[in-house]
């Protein structure tokens, strides 16, 4: 645009409100910014020193931004003139201009009054936006120059006036961003409290030594596995890991991989790029991506496809992966907790699930017991989810001994999950402000539960062991598949019954899954029959 030189003072002007433009609009710290105005003011029309001084919350002036300042002026927050000065600019929105030397406060002159030039030598504009003074723009004007001080004055104001759209906008943005934290902090606080293993019920010897796996674990960053039937609470546990562990102030994301189907599980744990089938119309971060620098739940582990157990091994082993379409190799951090209801033992054996993916998630294990081998917790467990009800719903119910006793007297073959339902539906339907024994839907034939797994466990029978009828070595314990329960008196078949269920889980090393199995049963309905014949689960 040539020299400045050879520019008019119009000309120069606008490549300087230009240059300050450009400054203003870019990312900027405020002080610095504010020095870059200066800079710009002080090369393109010659000003030899200026400060910007701003007011704080408190009304007090500080310097923000200032050049040309000795050490002492800028200790003093002045140069050559007094704060009150800049203060009365402040407090009235009015330019000032006033002489180099002499009492400030007397010689003050405003623009209706015009002086002799050689005295207009520090010019003050307020520093404005909707009517808002931020500060106060202060310029020493070189005696030199040719320009009119009218003409300075507008001017600085239109540089002043950019100054004050920037200030309110960067104290916007900073307000927001003090609020945003402020939020963080309190749904951090929320989120640990709520997570934390203060807050998962139970103080039963089973649940204090999971207590103790969960607190040795989550300080460090190994990978994870919880084992446990569906409704124990492994979600809970997983995240009461993430917020106790060094990962705590990442995300924590969590996926379902038994809710996702095959055609769209890839792309929702390693993401697509746009294009790379159809439908894909924008760049798709996978769940891995998300929780970069965090912790990524991987719930009902045990359900993926062999085929999609291939592609897992690498990104579970190196942390690194491409998306769906794309050639990059993406590197994440992330903490694995993955989780299952599975028998990945049996899986493995009957080649169901890979073993080397077995090997690489079967880090930690952790097992969260069913609720009936834990029936201590559940009064516990009541009480909290009936607070939790009364909270909701402002009520004040409580419960009676016998109502509590009932419910101590079930088995929950759906755990947690099941007794959660079970006090909100006894809460909702109670007529009164004490849950008794009549409002429990299983004393009136309501229980839906009870009824479902009663249907279940009737048709079961046990194949007979040593009934000295000839033997088919196909049966379930390599005992006769014919020897099958039939006119046998009831004393006899009870006792029968309890024999071979022993001698199951004998076979089994006490396990009670794989005894299940083994006499085509479910875990449910093994837990049921040990207790229905009292069988003591041996520990070892």
């Amino acid at each position: 645009m040539g020299s400045a030189a050879a520019l008019s003072p119009s000309d120069v002007e606008l490549v300087t409100i230009y240059e300050i433009s450009k400054t203003l609009s870019s990312p900027f710290d405020l002080e610095k910014a504010m020095r870059e105005v200066l800079n710009v003011l002080e090369v393109h029309l010659g000003l030899e020193r200026g400060m910007v001084t701003l007011l704080d919350e408190s009304g007090s002036l500080r310097i923000a931004a200032a050049t040309g300042l000795t050490s002492a002026e800028w200790h003093q927050g002045r140069f050559a003139t007094d704060e009150e000065v800049i203060r009365r600019v402040a407090r009235t929105g009015v330019p000032a201009v006033v002489p180099w030397a002499g009492d400030a406060l007397a010689a003050q002159a405003q623009l209706h009054s015009e002086p002799h030039r050689s005295e207009m030598r520090i010019l003050m504009v307020p520093i404005k936006s909707e009517r808002r003074c931020f500060g106060v723009l202060t310029i020493e004007r070189n005696e030199r120059s040719a320009v009119s001080y009218q003409r300075h004055i507008r001017f600085l104001s239109m540089v002043a006036n950019l100054m004050g759209q920037t200030i309110r906008l960067y104290q916007a943005v900073e307000s927001d961003r003090a609020r945003l934290m402020r939020e963080k902090r309190v749904l951090q606080r929320e989120l640990q409290g709520k997570y934390s293993l203060e807050n998962v019920v139970g103080h039963s010897k089973r649940m204090l030594e999971v207590f103790a796996d969960v607190h040795q674990a989550a300080a460090g960053n190994s990978t994870i596995l919880l084992r446990g039937e569906s409704g124990t609470g492994k979600e809970l546990i997983a995240r009461a890991v993430h917020y106790l562990g060094p990962r705590k102030d990442g995300p924590f994301v969590k996926v379902n991989c038994a809710a996702l189907p095959e055609t769209l599980i890839e792309s929702e744990l390693f993401g697509h790029e746009k294009g790379s089938f159809t439908g894909a119309v924008r760049e798709h971060k996978g769940r891995f991506e998300q929780a970069h620098g965090g912790t990524l739940f991987l719930d009902e582990i045990g359900d993926v496809s062999p085929a999609f157990q291939t592609k897992m091994l690498r990104v579970l082993q190196e942390r690194e992966f491409e998306r769906v379409g794309g050639t990059h190799t993406i590197r994440v951090d992330v903490r694995l907790i993955c989780a299952t209801n599975c028998d990945l033992e049996e899986a493995v054996a009957k080649g169901q699930f890979r073993a080397d993916l077995y090997y690489r998630i079967n880090v930690v294990t952790i097992f969260v017991p069913p609720l009936r081998e834990r029936p201590e917790d559940i009064p516990d467990l009541v009480h909290h989810f009936l607070n939790k009800f009364n909270r909701t719903n402002g009520r004040s119910l409580v419960i009676s001994p016998e109502a509590m006793q009932v419910m101590m007297a079930c088995a929950w073959p759906g755990n947690v999950r099941e007794l959660e339902n079970c006090v909100e539906r006894t809460a909702l339907m109670a007529r009164g402000s004490t849950i008794v024994q009549q409002d429990v839907p299983c004393q009136k034939n309501q229980c839906l539960s009870t009824i479902l797994w009663k249907s279940r466990l009737k048709p079961i029978d046990i194949p007979v062991v040593n009934s000295g009828v000839p033997s088919v070595p196909d049966g379930p314990l390599g005992e006769s598949r014919n020897g099958l329960i039939g006119g046998q008196a009831e004393a006899s078949h009870a006792e029968t019954q309890r024999e071979r269920l022993t001698r199951a889980m004998e076979k089994c090393g006490w396990v009670q899954a794989k005894a299940a199995r083994l006499l085509n049963l479910t875990p449910r309905q093994m837990g049921y029959a040990l207790k229905k014949y009292g069988i003591e689960v041996k520990r070892f």
